[in-house]
């Protein structure tokens, strides 16, 4: 696993081969992180980071200055691949939360400035999962959601839909929730590891 770009720019990662996930490409998360760093500043914002796998798209918002990145993995394997990434890297910015998406978002008491969800294609929920994360608290005014996905689902007619972008296989839909304003306060039922 590579961090493309800021703080921890460059910096590499051996992924365990008994790794379930199917990371981003490369090429689809520089492409993806030019288009969200032209839509809004990334500095102090926290991101939410759903069905992590690697961690590669949380490490991306970390090293390019959010200021609090919480990343929700069940499979153990990954997150404990998540949770090696942050020992080696000395980091205080990124929250593991080892749990189930779903029922981290029914928890969800905190709305945040950025959600990122990669779920696997072959989820069987896969068709729900954009819209539980549009009507959770974790989405309030002025949030920032992208779901990558194949080329075999079409969100375009969800509340908020901005924009849709393909990379080669790789798919992201894009929804703003309008306004500025956000509140809440954590949710501490879930295990942070």
């Amino acid at each position: 696993m590579r961090i493309i770009r800021g703080k921890y720019g460059k910096r590499r990662f051996e992924v365990p081969k008994n790794i379930t996930a199917r990371p981003t490409t490369d090429f689809a998360r520089e492409n993806l992180f030019n288009v969200i760093e032209n839509l809004t500043d990334l500095e102090g914002k926290s991101a939410l980071d759903l069905f992590a796998g690697t961690g590669a798209v949380s490490w991306e918002f970390v090293s390019r200055g959010c200021g609090e990145v919480t990343a929700v993995e069940q499979a153990r394997v990954q997150a404990m691949f998540i949770k090696s990434v942050k020992e080696k890297l000395g980091d205080t910015v990124l929250k593991l939360i080892k749990g189930d998406v779903f029922i981290f978002l029914e928890r969800a008491k905190e709305s945040y400035d950025i959600i990122f969800a990669d779920p696997p294609y072959n989820h069987p929920r896969f068709a729900e999962i954009p819209g539980k994360i549009l009507n959770s608290k974790a989405v309030g005014p002025g949030t920032l959601v992208i779901i990558e996905h194949n080329k075999d689902h079409d969100f375009s007619r969800l509340p908020g839909f901005r924009r849709h972008l393909a990379y080669g296989s790789v798919n992201f839909s894009i929804f703003e929730i309008e306004g500025d304003e956000k509140s809440g306060t954590p949710d501490k039922t879930m295990t942070e590891e």
